[in-house]
């Protein structure tokens, strides 16, 4: 490090914006200082004190082959001495280009014709919204244009896709949502469901008010329903049982095109190579990113159905061009860089491990803290899980906001040398290690986030003696 380490923070305090960050507490050094990151190895990060964490969240679900992969380390820098960029507009192409397209079309689930590329989930999002309105303009359906959401999803932070996330503080300040998004209700069993009602029949009724929504709308003004297959960032949540079948059957019913966003479970998170492959969804467009890389490069993915492409093709004669791009879309050190990390997750069958070794750590996750009396649920699936913590579990009656019970939890996790995130929308604890996590590494994720609530139930009980 050729700077102090004050140097950098002072550095960065002037000058970096930081997404996600109250501004005033860190331009004034309330919030303490910047973590300066420096390195990683597998499912370690280190910083510039010399501090060793284990990264329980893979980064923001990210890198799912681990820090440190040489191979694509390798790859990145072939390619950009061979070729550093060019771009993939009028037919323009690489070898690596073409060779992930492919490789994409033919390991998607559905019935996939094309792939769109760009630097991240939100454009890639944005994306599938012009895609949705293109393919109504051009099949003569101007007016099938609204695209429904859900409550607590997550879709990105552009314009339309901040508009698709289905969480006011995305929105707030900022003039979102935009009209032509509409969100609907969120599929929690554990919050959502009424008393008595089974997971098949929350599932239903879910399925039941979003007909109704689009009755509401006018199926003629309805375009799109984009749903990850497991909630992300709105609390790591798997849909109950019959959800996604129940959600079809209404899609398919008012000719609704349905995107998958698998930004977070694709490419092994879930156990599967999909989060559709899971769950049995039939996607008509799939968005990708954050594991189609490892996070190693920016690089994200539209892959767009056969419907419709043929559409899109067709009109071509009639309409021209297809007018939409980035300056970086198939960028050459991106798609190398996701050929190699695409590699790695075939050939160590990453879904595979996120399938068995997540099996052991969904067990130890429920076995460990199902019944403490701070927990309300334990969920998750594949290497993806969360702990909602309440107040009184036998009323299901949430702590205080004032309490910040899940961020005292991940802020004890991180002081024992564990970062596991503290999720909105209630007290949650996330998790989301790496696809190479071993057994031997959830039992240490496991023992040490085990510490951090014991420590925080200490915390609150001797809190509440002395009210």
């Amino acid at each position: 490090m050729t700077r102090s380490i004050a140097e950098i923070a002072e550095l960065d305090r002037r000058s970096t914006l930081h997404p996600f960050t109250q501004l005033k507490d860190f331009a004034t050094g309330k919030a303490g200082d910047p973590v300066i990151v420096t390195g990683g190895k597998g499912i370690r990060i280190e910083d510039a004190q010399g501090n060793t964490l284990i990264d329980g969240f893979s980064g923001l679900y990210c890198v799912n082959i681990g820090y440190g992969r040489d191979e694509v380390a390798k790859a990145i820098a072939d390619q950009a001495h061979k070729l550093a960029y060019y771009h993939s507009y009028a037919a323009h192409t690489t070898e690596a280009l073409a060779v992930l397209s492919d490789r994409l079309v033919r390991m998607a689930p559905g019935r996939m014709s094309k792939v769109f590329y760009g630097m991240s989930g939100s454009d890639a999002n944005e994306t599938q919204a012009k895609l949705v309105w293109y393919y109504n303009n051009l099949r003569g359906k101007p007016r099938k244009k609204k695209i429904i959401s859900r409550e607590r999803g997550y879709h990105g932070c552009t314009v339309i896709s901040g508009s698709m996330t289905g969480m006011s503080f995305y929105h707030d300040h900022m003039d979102l949502p935009l009209d032509l998004i509409r969100h609907t209700g969120v599929p929690h069993h554990y919050w959502g469901a009424v008393p008595g009602e089974t997971e098949e029949q929350f599932s239903a009724r879910r399925a039941q008010e979003l007909e109704q929504l689009i009755l509401r709308e006018d199926p003629d003004t309805v375009g799109a329903f984009i749903a990850e297959p497991v909630l992300g960032t709105g609390g790591i949540t798997p849909p109950p049982a019959g959800y996604w079948p129940a959600i079809q059957a209404v899609l398919r019913k008012y000719d609704i095109l349905l995107i998958a966003d698998e930004v977070i479970t694709g490419f092994g998170r879930t156990g599967a190579m999909f989060g559709c492959d899971t769950y049995g969804i039939e996607p008509d467009l799939i968005t990708v990113a954050k594991g189609l890389t490892s996070a190693y490069v920016p690089l994200s993915a539209a892959i767009v159905g056969e419907k419709v492409y043929q559409v899109i093709e067709e009109a071509a004669d009639r309409v021209g061009a297809f007018s939409h791009g980035y300056t970086y879309s198939g960028h050459p050190i991106g798609v190398a860089c996701a050929n190699a990390v695409l590699d790695i997750v075939e050939r160590e069958d990453l879904p595979g491990n996120a399938r068995a070794t997540g099996a052991y750590f969904q067990d130890r996750m429920r076995q460990t803290f199902a019944q403490l009396p701070i927990v309300g649920e334990v969920r998750g699936v594949g290497l993806m899980a969360a702990v909602e913590f309440v107040a009184d579990r036998d009323q299901k009656t949430r702590f205080e906001a004032a309490q910040k019970v899940g961020y005292r939890v991940s802020a004890a996790a991180r002081a024992r040398g564990l970062i596991a995130r503290a999720m909105p929308h209630g007290d949650i604890l996330g998790f989301a290690p790496p696809l190479i996590t071993t057994r031997d590494e959830v039992d240490q994720i496991v023992g040490i986030a085990e510490a951090a609530v014991r420590q925080v139930m200490d915390d609150l009980a001797r809190d509440k003696a002395l009210a």
